[in-house]
């Protein structure tokens, strides 16, 4: 018992998830000897559940990987795995007795009727009734922590990421844009580099996206009808793009999302389906709603502000050239509608 309340302690000592995962696998092994240990954070996309398998001890030892940005080459689907297929359908812990003796069992953490965390475990057959107890309380516990850490950087309407978590997740990604960079313009230098120009390479973008007129919808109908929008849209922001890319409500109308990376014109497709979307969906009492979007690529040595300021740019120039429409600052500045801004290097802005 006192070892037990001493990871726990470990445990809730840290606010980052790699850490907290870290920390997991670490209390896995040391009080229950499992042969094998899988975290998975899970992902709901626009056509399967992807599991990416952020920590864990197997075959080849121990394995930390970053819990924000999910290394595609890791990710797969729930299809290739029954037992998750059934964890995932009963929402509920699963068994599966092996050939050789041990046993199989899957944990989930629920989050919104979908799972957003597995803890997949291979356990030796003798484990005890007392071990069993034990076990439970330790994910139970993990449950609650990431509940208060999902809690911490969600918004609490729209269930989006926050703006407070947004700083976090962009050091993270220009970070991995820095990387991009050293390794020729891809995201894990598995694919080729496409040679169409240097916002045509493959990227991470940032894409700002506001709601038009929004004021008008809490002047006519109301807030309560202003926030069953905004929940809406979250829902058909959730859909439309891809399950690793980042998506923010950053305050108001205005909405956020950081995409992993890709060329500008698939980003260009993913924001123009987000786009469409919106204006085919109806709101209820409301009718359609429009949205306007401007986005840009993130450069190695971005600072947020940096980043934030260009996409607001092509933002507000999709909105002074009659809105319901998306506009790429890079596309802009390259065609002279934009003039291009020498960066300072060694200028600090803080927001």
């Amino acid at each position: 018992m006192l070892d037990l309340i001493t990871h726990v302690v470990k445990i809730s000592a840290h606010r980052d998830r790699t850490e907290i995962n870290s920390a997991m696998v670490d209390a896995l092994n040391r009080l229950f000897q499992p042969r094998q240990t899988t975290i998975y954070r899970c992902y709901t996309g626009r056509n399967k559940a992807v599991f990416f398998p952020c920590a864990g001890i197997g075959p080849n030892g121990a394995f930390l990987r970053n819990a924000y940005l999910p290394d595609r080459q890791f990710c797969h689907g729930i299809d290739q795995d029954r037992l998750l297929q059934r964890c995932r359908a009963e929402s509920s812990v699963v068994l599966e007795r092996r050939d050789d003796g041990s046993h199989r069992i899957v944990f989930p953490i629920i989050r919104r009727e979908e799972p957003s965390y597995m803890i997949d475990l291979v356990l030796h057959d003798e484990f005890s009734a007392d071990q069993r107890a034990a076990l439970m309380g330790l994910i139970e516990y993990f449950n609650n922590h990431i509940a208060l850490l999902d809690y911490g950087e969600g918004d609490s309407l729209t269930g989006l990421l926050s703006r407070k978590t947004f700083d976090k997740h962009l050091f993270e990604l220009l970070g991995q844009a820095a990387n991009d960079e050293r390794l020729g313009g891809n995201g894990n230098g598995s694919e080729p580099r496409r040679r169409r120009g240097r916002s045509d390479a493959a990227s991470h973008w940032l894409a700002v996206c506001d709601i038009d007129h929004f004021k008008q919808v809490n002047d006519n109908f109301g807030h309560l009808i202003g926030d069953e929008v905004l929940i809406l849209v979250a829902q058909v922001m959730r859909r439309s793009f891809r399950f690793d890319d980042q998506l923010f409500r950053f305050g108001g109308e205005e909405f956020v999302a950081l995409l992993q990376p890709t060329d500008a014109i698939s980003a260009q497709a993913t924001l123009e389906r987000f786009r469409s979307q919106i204006a085919s969906q109806v709101f209820s009492r409301i009718g359609h709603i429009t949205i306007s979007i401007g986005f840009s690529h993130l450069q190695p040595h971005d600072t947020p502000a940096d980043a934030i300021d260009r996409a607001d740019e092509a933002l507000y120039f999709a909105k002074r050239h009659g809105r319901n429409r998306i506009a790429c600052r890079d596309d802009l500045v390259a065609n002279r509608q934009l003039p291009e801004r020498e960066r300072i290097r060694g200028e600090i802005e803080l927001f």
